[in-house]
């Protein structure tokens, strides 16, 4: 059954609980539910859950998971003639289905823009970031000399911890020769955003990858250019704002985060989740929208959630009945 979180003004997706044929393993992760088929297929399904400070958070966004998966499908579409990635289909606006991977267990993150948790971090006196050094000077969200990848280990459960490249390579979690070709591939996709970016007026502040190998090839798994893995300013005014010392207009889930650390919760012991109001669930979902809209060039079509077991069930089980 579907588990559909109804409130006083939206109905939103909060987790599934299918069982297709030949399915052999599921996954509920933080905010997509991941069902394997057999042992080359995997069926993504991304949920309304919404999470930050690697926390769940009690309510779920109305259309966020469509938002994800349709912005995930268009640019793994148009990233593929870059970097090979593990989708095969998205049969249903919250669906994506694609290749299993065995996943590497780092997450490549790469920052053009001194912003977020760099920020946070040289705010605090460091001038180094995953082994990487950054320069004197800089002021909150200015663009760094060049981009930096600071990667994290990736943790199944708990927080993601920053991690340097030669701690990845020491401690074998990645050969050298692999992880070259990861480093190799993360800049190549953050210049293909930072273009597809640029030609809807925005710019690619930030994002992460994540990779696996099938067959001895390496891939590129899971969502790309996303709110939720990644951050987005608008072009104009960017540097007016910056030499005025303003805030950036920015599209990404950090409001979420700035909002949760002004209620005094950042995922730490003994904190507690505020109160989200219905008015602030769907001015979320509005953020998340527009983003879709701007990131995309497409007008955003709301799907129906009455009908949302019947119509990604029939969708699924339609593609896996074609791919006997």
């Amino acid at each position: 059954m579907w588990a559909l979180i109804q409130s006083l003004n939206d109905m939103a997706l909060f987790e599934t609980n299918f069982q297709f044929p030949n399915q052999s393993a599921f996954y509920k992760g933080k905010v997509r539910d991941v069902y394997s088929i057999g042992n080359d297929l995997l069926v993504m399904v991304a949920s309304d859950r919404i999470s930050a400070f690697d926390v769940v958070l009690p309510r779920a966004i109305p259309f966020k998971g469509q938002v994800l998966n349709q912005i995930a499908a268009h640019m793994l579409d148009a990233t593929s003639s870059v970097v090979p990635n593990w989708k095969i289909a998205s049969p249903d606006p919250n669906v994506t289905i694609g290749y299993r991977c065995e996943p590497y267990k780092v997450e490549m993150v790469i920052r053009g823009y001194l912003t977020g948790h760099a920020w946070r971090t040289y705010k605090s006196g460091l001038r180094t970031l995953c082994g990487v050094a950054l320069p004197e000077g800089l002021k909150e969200h200015d663009k760094l000399p060049e981009p930096i990848i600071t990667p994290t280990t990736k943790a199944s459960e708990g927080h993601d911890e920053d991690i340097s490249r030669e701690e990845i390579i020491r401690q074998g979690i990645v050969s050298e020769e692999e992880y070259t070709v990861l480093e190799k591939y993360t800049h190549a996709l953050y210049q293909k955003g930072t273009e597809i970016a640029a030609a809807q007026g925005l710019i690619l502040v930030d994002t992460k990858y994540e990779f696996g190998k099938r067959n001895g090839e390496i891939l590129l798994m899971d969502e790309i250019h996303t709110p939720d893995s990644s951050r987005y300013f608008y072009k104009e005014g960017y540097e007016q704002r910056q030499q005025n010392g303003e805030q950036q207009k920015q599209l990404s889930k950090e409001f979420v985060r700035e909002w949760l650390i002004a209620n005094n919760f950042m995922g730490k012991e003994g904190q507690t989740v505020p109160e989200m109001s219905d008015e602030y669930v769907n001015s979320v979902s509005d953020r998340y929208i527009e983003l879709f809209e701007k990131v995309t060039g497409k007008k955003f079509e709301r799907q129906d959630y009455s009908n949302a077991q019947d119509r990604i069930e029939e969708a699924v089980l339609e593609f896996l009945n074609k791919k006997k």
